[in-house]
């Protein structure tokens, strides 16, 4: 059994050897094959770095290859607009008059574009060339400008009356399409020509000075007449007339203004692109703006001179043009600020005018010789509230001065009167509103002190100062004043029962007549007041002396109580007012006098000596002082 293991052991020990030896020669042919692979990368680096120069070399030479053979063509294409220049030159020379426009202009381009491509060149060769050319585009360009102005100078030739279509509402004129579109395709081949030979856009194309200049002054002359109207209209005839709205010029100037410009705005957008359309509407309306704020500053003088009457004319004028910028601003983007800085002077002169008309209330009170003896009201507080009914023909205006202004910024001893901020939190309504309070308390405040120092007596002064306050009153309620009326009425109250105070005060002279002294003690005697008074009863229980302080009293109560009548009478008072200082008399004499004349009309036996008046003869005499 031995022996056939030693066998098996020895053919798998052959096995392993032949393996081993089959190793060996891979491990041999494995070295010989990397020391082939070194040497090949090692002869490829040589062989590229002997290839890569002549690779480089190569790349260049063909690049110039390349550059070559554009410079022969660029020299090829130069040759070629010099030799047709002689035909260009011959289209542009004989002018754009003599045939189709539109082949001159193509004409114009080609020698345009040659222009450009000869000066990008930049080749000694070609100086006299460009020198030629540069003339004949240069001639090109004057021709077509000359042919944009003659169309432009036909078109403004027509003259507007702006009167006939602001009267009638009409839409101002535009330019032709034929002419817009001939303006158009002008415009745009002399601004391409510009860009092209000067290598950038210019600031402004000569097509646009040439628009703003003959349609500048197109739209300057047609309102020539109504800036002179405007300040004919201003002249007063009467020194001390009101101004009354929409009696001057100015709103159909400025009407006829905003319809020209809306005008051209529409037309010049058909001919310039529209990063123009601002600029070129500025241009052209300049002229016409100028003369505009000239009209403005002219009209501004003649407010500082009749400030008093004519302030309302810089309210309107505030108002109108500050409407008219707006319009402008939305119709065509543009010129806001301009006419806007235009109205500032008036605009300013309005600001100042509150202060000033409200101390010319002042002054014209305090300057006052001698009032009514009679109590009637004075013409200065009819002149006052006729300027606040005319203030609310101009609200609007008047709010955006007065919150410039800011609360309180008309009293020159406010600290805001030289405010200029703009307050949006500021109701301009309620502005006017304090205005007018502090208007009507100035002009009460100096009416009251006049009437101290030159009238006699609390009741003549009383009547007097209840007076201007009915005129006051009647003029805010019979005009668009009377909303305000709620707002006001507390002021007007307060002064209202300071006049009558002062009125009914000499009334309560003839009252204490009628004041009597009560004996408690005495038993028998029926109180006063009561439901069923024995007037011959209570006089049958009164000592002599007390009869005859009974028939004094009478006697002085109708002495003191007829003087005042004859004197009630001899006042010239204003319905409001007698009604009122009627009822208020009546109010406290009836029923003291009544009480007494219950009590001791038998004191001269119905005789009359004594007791003048009745209980309804009292009744109706008092009733007739209303």
């Amino acid at each position: 059994m031995a022996v056939p293991r030693k066998g098996s052991y020895a053919e798998e020990s052959a096995e392993v050897e032949v393996l081993f030896a089959n190793m060996e020669k891979m491990q041999s042919l494995t070295k010989k094959i990397q020391g082939s692979l070194n040497r090949l990368d090692a002869s490829g680096q040589t062989v590229k770095e002997a290839l890569g120069p002549i690779y480089g070399n190569t790349q260049r030479l063909q690049v110039t290859d390349k550059n070559i053979d554009r410079v022969i063509e660029a020299i090829e294409r130069l040759q070629a607009p010099r030799d047709q220049s002689n035909r260009e030159e011959r289209i542009i020379r004989a002018g754009p008059r003599n045939g189709d426009l539109r082949d001159y202009i193509a004409s114009f381009d080609r020698s345009t574009e040659t222009l450009a491509e000869l000066k990008r060149s930049n080749l000694r060769a070609n100086q006299q060339a460009i020198s030629e050319l540069s003339a004949l585009v240069n001639l090109g360009t004057k021709q077509l400008e000359d042919v944009f102005r003659d169309l432009l100078r036909d078109e403004s030739s027509r003259p507007v009356d702006p009167l006939e279509f602001v009267a009638k509402n009409n839409p101002f004129p535009l330019l032709t399409p034929e002419s817009i579109s001939t303006l158009r395709l002008i415009h745009r081949h002399i601004t391409a020509s510009i860009a092209q030979i000067s290598n950038k856009e210019a600031r402004e194309s000569p097509t646009a000075r040439i628009y703003a200049e003959i349609r500048g002054d197109h739209i300057m002359n047609s309102l020539r007449t109504l800036a002179a109207a405007t300040l004919s209209t201003a002249r007063k005839i009467a020194p001390d007339a009101i101004y009354k709205q929409g009696t001057n010029g100015i709103g159909m100037y400025a009407q006829a203004l905003e319809g020209l410009i809306v005008a051209e705005y529409q037309s010049l957008s058909d001919i310039f692109p529209r990063d123009d359309w601002g600029p070129v509407l500025t241009s052209t309306c300049q002229a016409a703006l100028s003369e505009f704020s000239k009209t403005l500053r002219d009209l501004n003088g003649h407010i500082q001179r009749n400030l008093m009457t004519d302030c309302f004319l810089g309210y309107e004028i505030v108002g109108i043009v500050s409407g008219l910028s707006l319009q402008l601003e939305t119709k065509t983007g543009a010129l806001k600020q301009t006419i806007s800085e235009s109205v500032k002077p008036i605009r300013e002169t309005s600001k100042a005018s509150l202060s000033k008309l409200l101390e010319d209330t002042r002054t014209r009170v305090q300057s006052l010789v001698a009032l009514p003896t009679d109590g009637a009201s004075v013409p200065v507080t009819t002149d006052t509230m006729t300027r606040l009914q005319t203030m609310t023909n101009y609200l609007s205006p008047l709010s955006s001065i007065l919150v410039s202004l800011g609360p309180g910024g008309w009293n020159p001893s406010n600290g805001n009167s030289a405010s200029t901020s703009f307050d949006v939190g500021v109701d301009g309504k309620g502005l006017f509103i304090d205005y007018a309070a502090d208007t009507i308390d100035t002009l009460l405040q100096n009416l009251e002190n006049k009437a101290r120092s030159l009238l006699k007596g609390r009741p003549l002064q009383g009547v007097f100062l209840a007076n201007n306050i009915a005129i006051i009153v009647r003029m805010i309620q019979s005009s668009d004043l009377q909303p305000l009326l709620p707002a006001l009425d507390k002021k007007i109250g307060k002064w209202r029962k300071e006049a009558s105070q002062m009125y009914v005060d000499a009334w309560r002279e003839p009252s204490r007549h009628l004041l009597d002294v009560q004996y408690t003690n005495r038993s028998g005697r029926p109180h006063s007041g009561g439901g069923g008074v024995d007037s011959a009863a209570i006089v049958k229980a009164l000592g002599s002396k007390e009869k005859d302080a009974i028939k004094e009293k009478f006697k002085n109560f109708n002495t003191s109580f007829d003087e005042l009548i004859a004197r009630h009478k001899t006042y010239k008072m204003e319905r409001e007012v007698r009604s009122q200082f009627g009822r208020e008399v009546q109010g406290i004499l009836e029923p003291l006098y009544g009480r007494f004349w219950d009590k001791y009309h038998e004191i001269d036996k119905g005789k009359g000596k004594y007791v003048k008046y009745d209980k309804t003869t009292f009744g109706s005499t008092l009733a007739s002082l209303a």
